[in-house]
């Protein structure tokens, strides 16, 4: 495999997944907190929380200090850990949606896990199913799908293929830093350019202009839409919480570039945290309006499984004074609990403050005048290489 891109740690690479630490016994808190308080660089969270579908899980003695690093002192920094890429075997790319909450039904992820670090993503608990942490093994063990582009040809060239909207990167970001240098989405959308079938992209890194030329091409043919996802405007807050992602600067400089170049882009106000970002609605819509974002679209925060205790660890180390607030907004947000999973409300809760935010993001929407000409993505132009076009019925 290719060395990652400057910026990005050196890493070891594996020819498959690798299992998780070994574990000690015991059912105790399922994040432990950092020795000494320190805090890892660049990383969103400090914490590899145990497997909940493991039995055994790793616990750190606090008196084993042999060979402690000269920095283990209380409040030190602790040095940045390498990310690691793994191949992943997988035989399949295209995966099926039945939420009724998403408005796509088929998707792909060239890489599993995520460097980007983001301490709130609801993709972290899909690092369980490997025998790793939801915690930091998620953003520094990445598993690539180097056949991507191949087992995408396939699919669409496949006579059972009927030709439909891909999203690309509804997981893991499909642009995070390592695609600089493998490329793998890239490659994809020219096999979506070659085959002319239309994809969705989601994103938190400015690095998808690299191909606007694909997208344009793409947007020929009515098959392309990309939408970057903007949490919040504050970069202090974001160095913290999306350590990696590009800064929201970038990211409207980003959407700015994709509708000069009459890319169909949007931009996500996701996730929404409240009581932290929830007075920054106004401004980020605004924001995204001014860049020439066509459409502008709330997703309200989520805590699924161990991602709950991940986040109130996060806000403990950086934001202490705030945790309460928080936490109690989110659990009013969802009825008193961390997280509800029933579809038609996890996207935006329940209640007063459910109500507040929809009604704050509504009258903003309408004030920047977007969502008012949604992009309309087509399949008609759709052909196999070799073949013809599909007729139109």
């Amino acid at each position: 495999m290719s060395s990652p891109p400057d910026g990005e740690p050196r890493s070891s690479h594996g020819d498959g997944g690798e299992s998780a630490a070994a574990r000690a016994e015991g059912s105790g808190a399922r994040v432990a907190s950092p020795r000494s308080g320190r805090r890892l660089i660049a990383r969103g969270s400090a914490e590899n929380p145990a497997n909940r579908f493991e039995r055994l899980a790793y616990a750190e003695d606090p008196e084993f200090v042999d060979d402690a690093p000269a920095d283990a002192l209380p409040g030190a920094r602790a040095p940045a850990l390498p990310t690691r890429y793994f191949r992943d075997p997988s035989r399949t790319l295209l995966s099926r949606n039945q939420s009724p909450d998403i408005g796509f039904d088929v998707s792909l992820n060239p890489y599993r896990g995520c460097s980007h670090g983001c301490i709130y993503c609801y993709a972290r608990p899909t690092h369980e199913y490997l025998g790793l942490s939801a915690g930091l093994d998620f953003e520094t063990h990445i598993l690539v799908k180097e056949d991507a582009p191949a087992l995408l040809e396939k699919a669409l060239g496949s006579p059972r293929w009927e030709p439909e909207v891909v999203a690309v990167g509804a997981v893991t970001d499909p642009y995070q830093p390592v695609e600089r240098t493998l490329r793998i989405t890239r490659r994809c959308l020219e096999v979506f350019e070659r085959f002319r079938n239309p994809c969705a992209i989601i994103t938190k890194s400015g690095l998808v202009t690299r191909d606007l030329d694909v997208l344009r091409r793409l947007t020929d043919h009515d098959a392309v839409a990309v939408n970057l996802s903007i949490t919040s405007l504050d970069d202090r807050l974001r160095r913290t919480m999306e350590p990696r992602a590009s800064s929201p600067s970038e990211r409207l400089r980003a959407v700015e570039a994709l509708a000069r170049a009459g890319v169909p882009v949007g931009v996500m106000v996701a996730p929404i945290v409240p009581g932290l970002t929830d007075h920054e609605i106004p401004a980020l819509v605004a924001a995204a309006a001014g860049a020439g974002a066509r459409t502008v679209r709330p997703i309200v925060l989520r805590l699924p499984h161990g991602i709950a205790d991940l986040f109130e660890a996060w806000l403990e180390r950086h934001h202490p004074e705030r945790r309460a607030k928080v936490m109690g907004r989110v659990r009013a947000l969802r009825g008193g609990r961390r997280n509800d999973p029933r579809f038609h409300t996890r996207m935006r809760g329940e209640g007063v403050f459910a109500e507040q935010i929809a009604a704050m993001f509504e009258l903003a929407c309408r004030r920047a005048g977007v969502n008012v000409d949604p992009p309309v993505l087509s399949t008609a132009a759709f052909r196999r290489p070799g073949g013809e076009q599909l007729p139109l019925l």
